[in-house]
């Protein structure tokens, strides 16, 4: 048997030792008041997170990939992560790869004795060509599922720079992840259930991994997606609303121009810089990563 007694997210919260006693509402407020810890138990390990948006920054502008693995509530919420980013930022959908434990199936079911393979991480990871390029963050609440570790471990082995996220103090896995990031939340409102506490700051710190780093990678303009991809009506008016806030013209002419070049990016630029031909543009925008504030400014 393991020994989880140890483990921070598996201590009773004394706050809610009461909570199946109450009224409805207290069920919730109890529950809102233990949430409410979540961000500042984020806050206080900033500093790790932006060490690995750093990395993850430099990967992806040398050719390299973020991984996310997990097992359970941290596997799905690292392929929930990964799956966001190519209908936000125009990537592709192997720029940013998420592994759970179980493959695809878990996401709906549960395979939980699939968590304590270190070898199920290593197949895992080499079908997808896991190099040393890449970045790979191992996400486990507990900070000790074996699958996850094994994941870290490997990644290590060969080279790839490693990172984590937990939510429990003294774990094994920030123990041997190059670039740790141990958000801790303490007891849960229900013992050991961490899709609670420990899932919302999983999640606040990998929409702020991606966020950042895709923003450092000139996805963004001011605090506008540039790189939207306009696969419905909504989208579509939003890439409308993107261009007239940037460049302050009419939703006729801005649609106009993203008739013309099926981007925002390319469309913004256009406009800003008054260069029409799609070759120069591209060519200016890829010297430059794909920044506009960049690219702009050697328009010449």
């Amino acid at each position: 048997m393991v020994d989880i007694s140890k483990i921070s997210t598996e201590k009773r919260n004394i706050k809610t030792k009461n909570i199946d006693l109450v009224s409805t509402k207290e069920i919730l407020e109890l529950i809102n008041n233990e949430d409410k810890t979540v961000p500042l138990a984020v806050e206080k390990v900033i500093d790790q997170i932006a060490k690995v948006v750093d990395v993850v920054t430099n990967a992806f502008t040398n050719g390299g990939r973020l991984f996310y693995i997990g097992a359970g509530t941290s596997g799905r919420l690292g392929v929930l992560d990964a799956s966001e980013c190519p209908p936000t930022f125009g990537v592709s959908e192997d720029l940013v790869v998420g592994i759970i434990a179980g493959g695809d199936t878990a996401l709906r079911t549960a395979i939980e004795g699939i968590e304590d393979s270190k070898a199920a991480a290593v197949m895992d990871l080499e079908k997808h060509h896991l190099n040393k390029n890449d970045v790979l963050v191992g996400i486990a609440a507990s900070g000790r599922t074996p699958y996850v570790v094994g994941g870290v471990e490997y990644a290590n082995k060969i080279g790839c720079i490693t990172a984590c996220v937990t939510t429990s103090s003294d774990s094994e896995i920030a123990s041997i992840a190059k670039y740790p990031i141990e958000a801790i939340t303490g007891a849960e409102p229900l013992t050991g259930s961490t899709r609670m506490k420990s899932g919302t700051a999983q999640k606040l710190i990998l929409n702020m991994i991606t966020t950042a780093s895709m923003v450092k990678i000139g996805k963004v303009y001011e605090n506008l997606m540039i790189d939207v991809q306009m696969n419905n009506d909504k989208l579509i008016s939003r890439a409308q609303i993107i261009v007239t806030e940037v460049t302050g013209v009419s939703t006729e002419i801005a649609q106009k121009y993203l008739d013309k070049y099926g981007s925002v990016k390319f469309a913004i630029f256009a406009i800003m810089s008054k260069i029409e031909d799609p070759k120069k543009i591209e060519e200016l925008l890829d010297r430059h990563h794909g920044n506009i504030r960049e690219s702009l400014k050697y328009n010449v």
